[in-house]
């Protein structure tokens, strides 16, 4: 008798050890989602601080070409949107009408030359293509932790502890079928 109180005791030992393994091994995975997104919204906060900058910027040289500039401005309100609400779908979305708007933006400055020599519009110009591949690095990891998120708490036996305490799949952020295409660099100078 004595011997079968041990192993039972030792059985629900070792379920209840190896529950609390999955249960901390989903916390921190659920918590790298979260550290994930957060490092992509610190840098699309910085880029949008810095859209204005350079809309104003290129305002004083680009007299003909408002049209342009207010799709970048309302680009970045999408963007904005999206990102305070934190609507996945919506920020692929807006990032998608937001680069587009940029790439016209920055193929149509290379018609005003004091523009592109103005070093006030160089340096943004230089901030904002360095936050554009950080956020292309930080979407990538994001994915990627959403993906390894989605996956334990599918997998067996994890997805027992996921389903009782209530582990929920996290969204991709992906991406329009026009952001996926190859830029066209003629039209972009023709406009």
């Amino acid at each position: 008798m004595e011997f079968v109180t041990i192993l039972s005791l030792a059985v629900v030992v070792v379920v209840l050890v190896y529950g609390i393994t999955i249960y901390n091994a989903l916390v921190q995975i659920k918590h790298n989602v979260s550290k994930a997104w957060a490092n992509i919204d610190v840098l699309l906060k910085q880029r949008h601080d810095e859209l204005p900058k350079l809309v104003e910027t290129c305002k004083q040289y680009m007299k003909f070409e408002q049209d342009t500039l207010t799709r970048v401005i309302e680009a970045r309100s999408k963007v904005f949107t999206a990102r305070e609400t934190q609507n996945i779908p919506a920020l692929g979305q807006a990032e998608g009408g937001l680069r587009a708007a940029l790439g016209s933006l920055f193929a149509l400055a290379e018609a005003y030359p004091d523009l592109k020599a103005n070093q006030t519009f160089q340096q943004l110009q230089t901030r904002i293509s360095a936050l554009e591949n950080s956020i292309a690095d930080r979407r990538e990891f994001y994915n990627e932790s959403v993906n390894i998120n989605n996956v334990r708490i599918d997998q067996f036996p994890d997805l027992i502890v996921a389903r009782l305490l209530g582990f929920k799949a996290a969204q991709l952020l992906e991406f329009s079928e026009e952001e996926r295409k190859d830029v066209d660099f003629k039209q972009l100078f023709s406009a």
